[in-house]
């Protein structure tokens, strides 16, 4: 039968929509690089930025710590908003807002105005990162372009810590410090174009409701308090009063949160998005990666320029293998593996092969090479957290009604916040008492003696990040649903995200 013009028509109409889906994903994921790298790009930069504003080593920590408060607290806040004044809007603001606080923090001339950068950014970052995954879900409702979109969201949301660290070694031995800011301008304006001329409207066709207030400062103030506790314990230990106050201060807000979402009339958080079987496991997948990848990134870079020697931009090399396996198991995982067996099954999977890769990396001393003893380790963790994250975080987002879909998103971002938190600040404190321990036990503390101490100390952090990975997979395997219970991954019906509501109307 001959194509009719209608036919034609609608062919290329369907074409212009999946073309622009596309850019639209290369926007996102444009702004989450963004957002993941600028928690360790600065990292590298931070010698030379103490050297040029001259603030203590007790004050350095401020630069990293002032980022991830704001970020961590206000994430639940950020994705709720975007589902009430509208994501391009919500996304664009977050882009603006991102791009000036990195141009105040790359011409600051005081340690004070680096930290309120850095907390500015934060904020403007909590507000875009749940947007980003927020747009990309609405977006892909199709099955199989919803994993391919996951698949690369999934393998930036892994692999842009390492990134961030190759990044900010090119630019501060190439340029200066405060290009490892200066950068995310230039980023955010391409995403910003990107923004304007691809991110759909979606016009309300309801009433507009109303934000929990009372959730919000309950929920913001546990979170910071969280995020704050383990910071503290990382600096100044875990019997220091400020550390355990902040802990319990934390519990009691999130309980309190707890029983006000319960009659809320407009939750900020509604409790049947976290108590899903799969979404709850998800969630949890997401937490114990973030822990368990912060002992790969932190130590393996301390290894590597202490114990090897690296320079920066010869660590940030180093990584490159991890984040190739790491895209290619992403990408294996949502359009192959995912699809045909299940979280259930890949989840633990990826679980299971980053614990053996950190096991991998006990084995390493002061005469250990690269290519024999680093890289297979780095690239079967890579594996790894390829096949964890972008299944977990489909899974996570999966099923929700859009008019959630934003907060559902931040929960996402705050499991994969907390959990680095709570990594740094156990693999650190865990670290160093190894390390002393070692030096205590092999007096007179040469140097040597030191040395052999530090990488005592990494082992010890691989050991209890391998024990991450592992409780990872079996709470995995246990939560997940088997395929065909509950919503399907290549459910239309679920990747549609709540078919019961009205139909929002798109405008381009």
């Amino acid at each position: 039968m001959p194509q009719t013009s209608s036919d034609v028509a609608a062919s290329a109409g369907a074409h212009t929509a999946s073309t622009r889906r596309w850019w639209t994903l290369t926007t996102v994921a444009l702004a989450q690089l963004m957002v993941v790298l600028d928690s360790t790009v600065v990292n590298i930069a931070l010698p030379a930025a103490q050297a040029d504003l001259g603030f203590s080593n007790g004050d350095r920590q401020w630069i990293i710590t002032a980022y991830s408060l704001a970020f961590g607290s206000l994430l639940l806040l950020g994705g709720r908003l975007s589902d009430l004044i509208g994501r391009k809007r919500t996304f664009i603001i977050g882009l603006i807002g991102f791009a000036v606080a990195s141009a105040l923090g790359g011409a600051a001339d005081s340690f004070g105005t680096l930290v309120a950068a850095r907390a500015l950014q934060g904020a403007f970052g909590a507000l875009l990162a749940p947007t980003a995954l927020a747009v990309l879900t609405t977006t892909f409702t199709i099955p199989k372009e919803r994993a391919r979109a996951f698949g690369v969201f999934g393998a930036i949301a892994g692999a842009g810590g390492a990134v961030g660290l190759l990044l900010g070694g090119v630019l501060t031995e190439n340029f200066n410090w405060r290009w490892n800011l200066y950068i995310n301008v230039f980023i955010a304006i391409v995403a910003i174009i990107g923004a304007a001329l691809f991110v759909t409207t979606v016009k309300r066709t309801g009433p507009r409701p109303k934000l929990d207030i009372p959730g919000t400062v309950l929920v913001s103030g546990a979170l910071f308090s969280l995020v704050y506790g383990f910071s503290n314990a990382e600096t100044d230990g875990w019997d220091s009063p400020l550390t355990w106050g902040m802990l319990v201060a934390s519990g009691v807000l999130l309980v309190a949160f707890v029983l006000w979402q319960r009659r809320a009339a407009h939750p900020l958080l509604p409790l049947s998005i976290v108590l899903d079987r799969n979404r709850g496991a998800a969630f949890s997948s997401v937490l114990i990666a973030g822990a368990g990848m912060f002992g790969i990134f932190l130590f393996v870079t301390y290894y590597l320029q202490t114990s090897l020697g690296y320079s920066p931009i010869q660590t940030g090399v180093s990584f490159l293998p991890m984040i190739g396996m790491l895209v290619l198991a992403a990408q294996l995982s949502t359009n192959i593996f995912v699809p045909r067996f299940g979280p259930k099954i890949m989840v633990p999977a990826g679980m299971t092969l980053a614990a053996i890769g950190m096991v991998m990396l006990t084995r390493l001393n002061l005469d250990s090479t690269y290519a024999a003893d680093l890289l297979p380790a780095l690239m079967i963790l890579g594996f790894g957290m390829g096949s964890i994250m972008p299944a977990s975080m489909q899974t996570a987002t999966l099923g929700v009604d859009r008019e959630f879909a934003g907060v559902a998103s931040a929960t996402v971002n705050t499991s994969q916040q907390v959990g680095g938190s709570i990594g740094t600040a156990l693999l650190n404190t865990l670290a160093a008492t190894a390390a002393a321990d070692y030096v205590a036990s092999h007096l007179p503390a040469t140097a040597a003696v030191a040395a052999e101490a530090a990488v005592q100390s990494y082992a010890t952090a691989y050991w209890w990040g391998a024990g991450f990975f592992a409780f990872g997979a079996v709470l995995a395997a246990l939560l997940f649903r088997r395929r065909g219970q509950g919503l399907s991954l290549s459910s239309p019906h679920a990747a549609g995200a709540a078919s019961d509501a009205p139909e929002p109307v798109i405008a381009h």
